[in-house]
């Protein structure tokens, strides 16, 4: 459906190993997707990646404490394969650790091995956003039994966090702006105040001891510089 109404659009596919199958692989390069998927490590996977634990090895051989990886890259057919496919690996050596750690990625994607990681890495970026949609803005509350209204209520929701990211983004201090919702609704959102009003003013009462006292005087102040703006 997507490679028929999006015909200039290049398809990008990234998964965990519970997406490790041959047929999404043949699917995808059927119509023309990019992918990279994650592989569970097996002993052959291991053994195409014995010339990067060499180069580990005598990268840590003078230093076993700190922190060491090497990337790279080789062909690997899986006996349910029907042909070989690009493996990009990573290995690592964590802090204070003897055991590497390995990452094996199937992709036909030309970037670098490093690039491809990164790639896939983002991931779970992405899962972060999904599970602040999910517990930020209850996007799991689509219990009717209609269609359209799971699908009303969904892109509601779908609203509601947009303009959050907006909110975040152009109105919170600077080391506010990486807290998800549920954090800025007990540091901002969800503090006593009294508020006094006026003939001409509206006037916020804090507590003096209030922590984020500073932050919510600089969203004030900034979405008032951002009303003026407009």
């Amino acid at each position: 459906m997507y490679a028929e109404n999006f015909i200039d659009t290049q398809l990008y596919l990234r998964g965990d190993s519970g997406f490790a199958t041959p047929e999404l692989y043949e699917l995808a390069e059927e119509y023309g997707c990019k992918y990279v998927i994650r592989l569970k490590s097996n002993n052959l996977l291991y053994k195409n990646a014995t010339f990067l634990e060499k180069e580990l090895d005598e990268i840590t051989k003078d230093n076993l404490l700190d922190y060491a990886c090497v990337y790279g890259e080789f062909l690997y057919q899986a006996s349910s394969w029907k042909h070989p496919r690009r493996v990009v690996c990573k290995i690592e050596k964590p802090t204070n650790q003897m055991d590497y750690m390995y990452t094996f990625i199937v992709t036909n994607i030309e970037l670098p091995p490093q690039e491809i990681v990164r790639i896939y890495c983002n991931r779970g970026r992405m899962e972060n956003f999904i599970k602040e949609c999910k517990n930020g803005f209850d996007f799991s509350a689509v219990s009717s039994s209609s269609q359209i209204v799971n699908e009303n209520r969904l892109q509601l929701h779908a609203l509601a966090y947009n303009i959050f990211n907006w909110f975040r983004r152009l109105v919170l201090p600077d080391k506010m702006k990486k807290l998800q919702i549920d954090t800025i609704r007990i540091k901002l959102l969800k503090i006593a105040s009294k508020v006094v009003k006026s003939s001409r003013y509206i006037t916020f009462k804090l507590s003096s001891s209030c922590p984020y006292k500073k932050e919510f005087f600089e969203t004030i102040e900034n979405i008032d510089n951002l009303v003026q703006l407009e």
